[in-house]
């Protein structure tokens, strides 16, 4: 096959730049080996490119003289640097090093002046590396000028300078002085917070998203807090705050922000699936807000083989208003509690006063009124209960979705009184601990401990909702959902006074997003606290991270039943 000349001569020209390309090659030789001059020295001559032998010849020269200046930044002020041009295929420019003795410091002043001196939270550099007798690296001394700097930037210091930046180098008697001297100046102050945009509200609510007093000392952790506040409101689809500097007067910055507000509705639908409840719809709307004072309201449903339910919300937000709200809610529940002989219809409407204490924790104080017609077996009622409840959760996780180390903890109570809106006498109370470390990277533990109570004249009038059952994905695995129960005569599962469940499970990365695990799981539901019989069960799973978090598809084998082996599936965070 014949080609054009001129085409083959530029199919010739690309070959020999391609084989020009591969060619070029750096080899730094330090005696005594240091990894760390190396590697600066090789980052301060860069690629040689497309050099061939001659080309490299001409260019030893210069790259000894990048050589000397990456030596001299890590405090080497005289090394022996030679250098030698090897042809062949792979033409290799060679530099050989002999550092010598590096440069030690001798005399350190780093020092921070004027009202930034007495804030505590102004961190002084301090490291070893800026002590007498460390070697010099001239990074390390830019680090400690880049560190002031920007702790000055945070905390408002803007008109602060350094009065003294040196660094003297006397190579011959192998010594360098540091002095920074940094001047801090006044610390500017928050100034007004105003709300630009075309909002529908009320501006004392926008206000109360404010992290911070007008006058407050500058610090830019409390410009992030308020964006953050507005961000995750739901009130907005876009923000900017802006506090320059170059704005301030008599040292106050003034707080400007921009605001856009997001669509006033929203709907979601999703689809899912657990062994618990089989395949099963979700469904949401929310109306992010009704008025100027941020009032919303919304309806979410969710339909599954055992259970059916709807629940209606209208929330107020209080002060502060990200975390703190007065909920009005309602909601109805069809439920099979555990199997076709168990049946629960349940209707509740009342108040609850969420609220996050200083300490983290949150708070839910409700006072809730239920409606529940129910059948247990061949034995069936109705109850009515007003019950005054609380309940506390705290969460620390170093990952919403994908926690590697952790805990949860949740605990409720709920009472009713027999005449007060209620037909019977109930204390009611569950408590949940779960926990998560990872080892080494790829070696995880989780533990999980729940418990529950009642207290009550008159167990029969309980409505199943209110009872305890165990079983399934979150509580025993080995066994079927709510199967692990009291029974009556008939041997119908009609739940107990009392459960407690624990779970132990061992997890093995074995790559990015795969983990294979280990577990032992144990609980009941009784009606008696001595001796309860507490069944086990056994198995190893496999996990998958989502986007959404991770999927857990379990084997399991109940030891204390001839149940054989169940497949467990769920989904979500572990903690």
């Amino acid at each position: 096959m014949k080609f054009p000349g001129r085409f083959t001569s530029g199919v010739l020209m690309l070959l020999s730049s391609c084989t020009a390309l591969a060619q070029s090659e750096l080899d730094v030789r330090i005696k005594p080996s240091n990894d760390e001059l190396k590697a600066n020295i090789e980052g301060y001559i860069g690629s040689l490119g497309d050099r061939d032998e001659e080309a490299l010849q001409r260019f030893s020269r210069g790259a000894e003289e990048q050589a000397r200046k990456a030596a001299q930044a890590l405090g080497y002020y005289q090394p022996h640097i030679d250098s030698e041009v090897k042809g062949g295929e792979k033409p290799r420019l060679v530099l050989k090093v002999d550092p010598g003795e590096p440069v030690h410091l001798r005399n350190v002043t780093v020092r921070v002046e004027g009202p930034a001196a007495s804030l505590k939270s102004f961190r002084i550099p301090k490291s070893d590396a800026l002590k007498p007798g460390a070697v010099l690296n001239h990074g390390h001394y830019e680090d400690a000028k880049r560190l002031i700097q920007n702790q000055a930037s945070r905390y408002g210091f803007f008109s602060g300078h350094f009065t003294r930046s040196t660094l003297s180098v006397d190579p011959r008697a192998g010594v360098a002085d540091i002095e920074l001297i940094y001047e801090s100046g006044p610390r500017y102050t928050l100034g007004k917070v105003s709300f630009e945009g075309d909002t529908p509200f009320d501006d004392e609510l926008l206000q109360r998203m404010v992290p911070f007093k007008a006058g407050i000392p500058y610090d830019s952790e409390l410009i992030a807090e308020l964006n953050q506040n507005l961000q995750s409101s739901g009130y907005f689809e876009g923000v900017r705050v802006d506090a320059a500097p170059a704005a301030s007067k008599e040292n106050a910055i003034p707080v400007d922000v921009k605001l856009e507000t997001r669509k006033p509705r929203t709907m979601g639908l999703g689809l899912g699936f657990s062994t618990d409840v089989g395949p099963r719809a979700k469904a949401n709307w929310t109306r992010h807000w009704v008025n100027a004072q941020g009032h919303s309201y919304g309806w979410e449903a969710e339909v599954s083989a055992p259970r059916q339910n709807v629940g209606l919300f209208y929330d107020i937000p209080l002060d502060p208003p990200l975390t703190d709200k007065l909920r009005f809610a309602g909601g109805y529940q069809n439920e099979d509690i555990a199997g076709t002989d168990t049946h629960s219809k349940l209707l509740t409407l009342g108040p609850e006063w969420h609220s996050k204490l200083p300490s983290g924790w949150q708070r839910v104080v409700s006072l809730k009124w239920q409606r529940e017609d129910y059948q247990l077996g061949d034995d069936s009622g109705l109850s009515t209960l007003l019950m005054p409840g609380v309940s506390y959760s705290f969460l620390k996780s170093d990952n919403r979705i994908d926690p590697h180390n952790g805990y949860r903890l949740q605990f409720e109570s709920k009472v009713a009184k027999e005449g007060l809106g209620s037909d019977s006498n109930l204390l009611y109370g569950t408590a949940l601990v779960k926990g998560l470390t990872t080892v080494f990277d790829k070696h995880r533990f989780l533990g999980r401990v729940q418990v529950g109570g009642s207290a009550t004249n008159g167990f029969k009038s309980v409505p199943p909702s209110l009872r305890f059952f165990a079983g399934g994905d979150q509580s025993v695995r080995g066994y079927d959902y709510q199967s692990l129960s009291p029974e009556n005569s008939d041997g119908d599962r009609i739940g107990g006074r009392y459960m407690v469940a624990a779970s132990a499970e061992y997890q093995y990365s074995v790559a990015e997003k795969w983990r294979i695990a280990t577990f032992v799981d144990q609980g009941n539901a009784f009606n008696t606290l001595e001796l309860p019989s507490l069944k086990t069960g056994v198995g190893i799973g496999v996990r998958w991270v989502s986007p959404v978090g991770p999927l857990r598809l379990d084997l399991a084998h109940a030891l204390d039943d001839d149940g054989g082996i169940r497949l467990h599936f769920s989904m979500g965070p572990e903690l």
